[in-house]
């Protein structure tokens, strides 16, 4: 595989906080189907689904980022010597996902092409965004910046991310057609954003005067603030489908994640059973969500939930 090098020049952003970039990867994966009621509805009313936990042999814990339409998957794992890596699980097959080198590689999404960006750090302590497009990897960078994320993409190869400055300050952007063009929410202190679908709706989080946490929309010009009721806090959206469903999480009472997903103007709860901490990262098209729970006893494992 070979690396190519995309730069842009001038453009001025403000806000962003990073989410939990969790590292992971594999070799070998298990698979351990569970038949569950792990999506419940804010009214009680229970949807049957099926869980599907995905752990890699020897590694400290895995995580399942992004899914596109055609069921691939992309994530990452720790493995037992403490390095990071990539993968993608496609027809049951699993692929490492390594930046040619890099010291970690962290795959967060995957279009409904097979196009894989995310991030690899090097060994000076840079963090770059990259593109895997048909077995070659493209560098994507900001110029003056030393660190970037690419958090999302769609059909139309739009990305969305953020990079940090010189000033080590954070900018939330959207890179369309190679311009980089900044995402900031009024009145927020900080702008997060995580995930596009092909009609240009942008999902994420952002904090207000407060430094409380709320999910966020941004959809043909407009914000739109999403806060889960009940909850102690909406950490944020993490995937927005084509039909406008989408997944996230918050933050209980006791600081724990249940991820959620937003489907017609009702909000569902997800939690993997039996867990003490559950992240939904994203959806596809026909409603499968990946994501990551923390079980009872601390260990950390990816998930697929799919009706």
């Amino acid at each position: 595989m070979t690396v190519k090098q995309q730069t842009e020049g001038n453009s001025n952003m403000t806000t962003y906080q990073s989410r939990k970039i969790i590292p992971v990867l594999l070799t070998a994966l298990v698979l351990w189907v569970l038949p569950s009621w792990a999506v419940q509805a804010a009214s009680d009313a229970r949807q049957p689904a099926k869980f599907t936990q995905i752990d890699v042999p020897g590694a400290i814990f895995t995580v399942a980022n992004g899914i596109n339409p055609r069921g691939d998957i992309v994530g990452l794992y720790l493995d037992s010597s403490g390095s990071v890596h990539g993968f993608l699980l496609s027809k049951g097959k699993f692929t490492t996902i390594d930046v040619p080198g890099a010291n970690f590689t962290v795959p967060t999404r995957i279009s409904p092409a097979g196009g894989i960006i995310g991030l690899y750090r090097t060994s000076n302590g840079s963090t770059h965004g990259f593109l895997l497009s048909n077995g070659e990897f493209m560098t994507i960078q900001k110029t003056g910046t030393t660190f970037i994320v690419l958090s999302g993409i769609n059909p139309e190869g739009d990305i969305v991310g953020e990079y940090r400055d010189s000033r080590d300050n954070v900018h939330s952007f959207l890179l369309s057609d190679g311009a980089f063009t900044p995402i900031v929410k009024p009145g927020a202190t900080l702008t997060d954003v995580e995930a596009i679908n092909p009609r240009g709706d942008i999902v994420g989080f952002y904090l207000d005067k407060s430094g409380n946490s709320h999910g966020l929309l941004l959809s043909r010009g407009k914000f739109t603030t999403i806060d889960v009721s009940g909850a102690a806090q909406t950490y944020g959206c993490f995937g927005i489908n084509p039909e406008g469903d989408i997944v996230g999480v918050t933050i209980d009472g006791s600081g724990n994640d249940h991820g959620f997903l937003l489907s017609d103007g009702k909000f569902n709860t997800i939690d993997v059973p039996g867990a003490v901490s559950t992240d939904a990262n994203d959806i596809n098209p026909q409603d499968d969500i990946v994501g990551s729970y923390i079980d009872s006893s601390g260990n950390q494992h990816g998930f697929l939930l799919s009706k």
